[in-house]
């Protein structure tokens, strides 16, 4: 039986360190545990696949972007509402963009998954913050020389006027770009085949793991679903929304996805939790 491991953005802009920009709390011990299991995995894991959030410095879902009515900065985790932007309560800085965030933000409402969230800076390519966590990348790179294979690297969130949390696809896909829109290839590549399994790992289950995976599961059959599990000790949720993390694992089970930790995914057919 083959492992694939999907890790979901586990970049330094996330890990609980002294230099990070959006710290998950937990995440530094997630990232270690799943080092180690990949370091101890032997031949088990056959396939790596990480994405990364690679945003530019301004973007539709950070401080960078937006002002307040009279000029002051917005506060990160700051919901931004298309009735709060047409009041005039918060603008783009550049103005020029006004009709296109009313539109976006329409859109993106009407669509009931998220409303926009303003976020600090964080995981800018080319940035320390955008690279992947120290231990969990030397792993990975030895991982590579042992098995005379490549992890596949994702990058999402390149396009400023679109949200990105899921590696799928964008939360209001443009027209104009193709990366923003379904990654077929993504999905294919990560499908557990009848003598596979996926395992899930990396930050935030309330955001861009949460995201991801919904959205795999609802391209993955019955089948499918059920050689995918969830390590619930490598991913941790972003201060304040746990909720939504709870919620998350709770759906995932209803779908017929398992979860497991680290110290029992590689175990003979890899005994839930």
């Amino acid at each position: 039986m083959g492992t694939k491991l999907l890790i979901i953005d586990p970049q330094n802009d996330f890990c609980d360190i002294e230099s990070a920009a959006l710290p998950v709390p937990g995440a530094s011990a997630d990232l270690t545990r799943l080092a180690d299991l990949v370091a101890g995995s032997g031949d088990a894991v056959t396939e790596i696949t990480l994405t990364l959030d690679s945003h530019p410095p301004v973007a539709i879902e950070r401080v960078t972007f937006w002002r307040q009515a009279d000029g002051r900065p917005v506060a990160p985790f700051t919901e931004i509402t298309c009735a709060a932007v047409r009041a005039g309560s918060y603008l783009p800085r550049d103005t020029g963009l006004l009709a296109e965030v009313v539109a976006y933000l329409q859109r993106l409402e009407s669509l009931g998954r998220y409303r926009l969230m303003v976020w600090p800076v964080h995981c800018v390519r080319g940035t320390l913050g955008h690279d992947i966590y120290a231990p969990l990348a030397r792993v990975i790179g030895d991982w590579e020389a042992r098995t005379q294979r490549s992890a596949a690297k994702v990058l999402k969130g390149m396009h400023p006027l679109t949200e990105h949390y899921s590696a799928i696809r964008a939360e209001v896909p443009r027209e104009d770009d193709p990366h923003t829109g379904t990654n077929e290839a993504l999905i294919d590549r990560l499908r557990p085949g009848p003598s596979d399994r996926l395992l899930v790992a990396g930050e935030a289950s309330s955001h861009c793991v949460k995201a991801t995976v919904l959205d795999l599961l609802e391209a993955f059959s019955a089948s499918e679903r059920s050689r995918t599990a969830l390590l619930t000790d490598c991913m941790s949720p972003v201060t304040g929304f746990e909720s939504n993390a709870a919620a998350f694992l709770e759906t995932v089970s209803a779908a017929g996805a398992a979860l497991a930790t680290s110290a029992t995914a590689l175990a003979p057919h890899g005994q839930s939790q």
